[in-house]
Order: structure tokens, then C-alpha cells, then sequence
């Protein structure tokens, strides 16, 4: 009779590649609370909340790098939704020639290692001489957040049928409102999760925005001013903590973007 338990070897070995990934995060965790400033020793010497209150009272240069995150996250979430549910709409309601190359073209910014998306953007914007600021992060990002957005999207609208549209024409229903009450309530929680996914990837974004800031800008986002500190460290225990504000800032709307979407067909992300 065969068991559905695993072998001992490979859930040793599962459990083993689990804790190579997670421990480390566990280490920031905790050396958010080490006494030391400079060095990090095992285990830590003493434990403190201090560094919590020194990064909200007496580190002002978090501020702006953890407003423009957020500033360019909500905005590039904004297009993407927009957009990516425009290109859903257009490549599962419509047939046309090379509609499948299109849609190929249309997932390559999230297939790409981000150096090269990076470097094609940079080139792009200085071909078309367009200045390095906030806005060429935005654009930077909204690049791979569409294809967040568009993947729950296209899901969701094949699982529905055409017929609910075109029942609602019959009935005297206009595009707009087709929209508002039939199609939008039907994909609310494929866009609420690609949404927050778009959000929690491009808040912590490092390799794309450092291609779209720019040198001389003074355009930081809060993970790179994290690199920042890491070359040349004030504080690192500070650091840490706020690491812990990123890593909330990206677990929560995953794990919200998961459930929303686990019970149907629809991908949250595509390996990003």
C-alpha cells in the first residue's frame, strides 16, 4: 500500500532549504533589538526597543526616501490598474493578427532580469533626452506592474463568459455602465490583488529604480537608501528596522493578494 507521506529525506530536505531562506529574515528581525550600533555578534548582547524610537525621532533622513516610495508605488499601481486591465480587456475580447506575439511582448518586462529592463529604460530616456526624476521611476516601475495587474486580469476575464456583456447590451445597458455593474464587481478581487501586488513590488524595488533615478537627482526610494546605509552604515540596527517597515510594507499585500486569488485560476505575479 503506498503512503502519501513524503520520504524522511526529502521533507529533511525541504525543511532544511526553508530555513537557508527564512532564518536570515529572522536575523533582521532580531537585530532590530541588538544593544550594539557598529557590529552584529551572536547572539546579541543585550535587547532594546531604542533603535525603534531613534528611527522614528531622530533619523529625518528616512522621511522623504519613505514618502517617495510610497509616492511612486501608488502611482505606478494607478497606471498599471488602468492600463492593465485596458490590455486584459483588448486581448481576451478581441482576435487579431499576432495576438499572441503581442501578448508576449506584453509579459517580457517581468521575464527580464531587472538590469536589463533597467538599462533599456535608461538608454530610452536618454535617446529621447527626457531628465532623470521621480516621474522616470514611475515610468521604470509601472513597466513591470502592468504585467502584475494584466496577468490577474486576463485570468479573471476568461472565467467569465461573454454572454453576461452582451445580455447586459441587450438590456439597454451602455458601455460604461456594462463596466460599473457587471464586469468591475465580477473582477474586484483579481484587480484588489494585482493592485496591492503591483504596490508591495514596487515598494521595494532596488535594480530598476537605480537605472531610472538617475545620478544627481537626489531621487531616493527607501530601498536605497537602505543600500545606502548598508555601504556606509550609521546606525545598522536602525537599518534593520526599517527593513522590518519594507518587509510589512510587501508581505501584507501578498499574503492578502494569495488569498483573493488562490481559490481561482489567476497568477499573482508571474515569478516576480
Amino acid at each position: 500500500m503506498l503512503s502519501d507521506r513524503a520520504p524522511l529525506s526529502l521533507r529533511l530536505a525541504a525543511t532544511g532549504g526553508l530555513l537557508f531562506l527564512h532564518l536570515p529574515i529572522l536575523l533582521i528581525f532580531l537585530y532590530a533589538f541588538t544593544t550594539e550600533e557598529r557590529s552584529f555578534t551572536f547572539p546579541p548582547p543585550g535587547l532594546t526597543t531604542h533603535w525603534f524610537t531613534t528611527a522614528w525621532y531622530d533619523r529625518p533622513d528616512i522621511w522623504p526616501p519613505l514618502y517617495l516610495s510610497l509616492k511612486v508605488a501608488a502611482i505606478a499601481t494607478s497606471v498599471a490598474l488602468i492600463l492593465g486591465t485596458l490590455v486584459a480587456a483588448a486581448m481576451t475580447r478581441a482576435a487579431f493578427f499576432g495576438r499572441e506575439q503581442i501578448s508576449l511582448l506584453i509579459l517580457l518586462p517581468i521575464a527580464l532580469p531587472g538590469v536589463i529592463t533597467g538599462m533599456a529604460l535608461r538608454s530610452a530616456f536618454g535617446m529621447m533626452d527626457i531628465p532623470f526624476s521621480t516621474w522616470t521611476i514611475i515610468l521604470g516601475h509601472a513597466t513591470f506592474c502592468i504585467v502584475i495587474v494584466y496577468n490577474n486580469a486576463v485570468a479573471r476575464m476568461r472565467r467569465l463568459s461573454g454572454g453576461i456583456m452582451e445580455a447586459s447590451a441587450d438590456l439597454g445597458a451602455n458601455a460604461f455602465q456594462t463596466f460599473r455593474h457587471v464586469l468591475l464587481p465580477n473582477m474586484g478581487s483579481a484587480l484588489l490583488a494585482g493592485g496591492m501586488l503591483a504596490f508591495a513590488l514596487s515598494f521595494d524595488e532596488v535594480i530598476v529604480t537605480i537605472f531610472t533615478a538617475g545620478s544627481g537627482t537626489g531621487a531616493k526610494t527607501l530601498p536605497i537608501w537602505m543600500l545606502d546605509e548598508l555601504i556606509r552604515p550609521r546606525q545598522r540596527p536602525v537599518t534593520n528596522v526599517v527593513a522590518i517597515v519594507v518587509f510589512a510594507a510587501t508581505f501584507f499585500p501578498i499574503l492578502a493578494a494569495y488569498y483573493l486569488t488562490r481559490g481561482g485560476s489567476e497568477t499573482a505575479g508571474m515569478g516576480k
